[in-house]
């Protein structure tokens, strides 16, 4: 896996990720579409990912928690917008309280990731998130965010592998 460029626009409010795979589209898709992979590459490393609730359905939600070193956890959620195997997604995320629920007022992301089959073997997988305000995306970029998020789809190669 070779991510071969991030982009942000804060004029457009949104950070792209390019990435190649040597695995078929079929094969990346299932780093979305199976939760149990996506609890090994979604997150960072020291905070791994538990999905509490699955539904990638459009009107889906899926629902996970993030447990840091110090047992600190980060709930979150996406609300499945579309979804076309093995070739598109589309969610926004967004933090959730202690039941799983959308925090009221909190900024969300809109996520649209896209794979492209290379040469019958490989993947390039373009990831989009557009972020809800300028303030948001702002924060993010202040707190690493979009490097950590680059580095978080960089853990796909070892799922790929295992």
């Amino acid at each position: 896996m070779t991510v071969t460029r991030v982009d942000k626009d804060f004029d457009a409010l949104t950070l792209t990720v390019v990435t190649e795979f040597d695995a078929p589209a079929e094969r990346v898709w299932q780093l979305w579409a199976d939760p149990r992979q996506l609890e090994r590459w979604w997150g960072p490393p020291d905070y791994p990912m538990t999905v509490l609730s699955y539904d990638l359905a459009p009107g889906g939600m899926v629902r996970y928690v993030m447990t840091g070193p110090d047992g600190q956890e980060s709930r979150g959620w996406w609300r499945i917008g579309a979804v076309t195997p093995p070739a598109s997604l589309e969610f926004t995320d967004g933090f959730a309280d202690r039941d799983g629920l959308p925090v009221a007022g909190a900024p969300t992301t809109a996520i649209q990731v896209r794979l492209d089959a290379r040469d019958g073997v490989g993947t390039r997988m373009v990831v989009r998130s557009v972020f809800s305000s300028h303030d948001h995306m702002e924060q993010l970029a202040r707190l690493g965010a979009m490097e950590i998020f680059a580095g978080t789809i960089g853990q796909m190669d070892a799922v790929l592998a295992g």
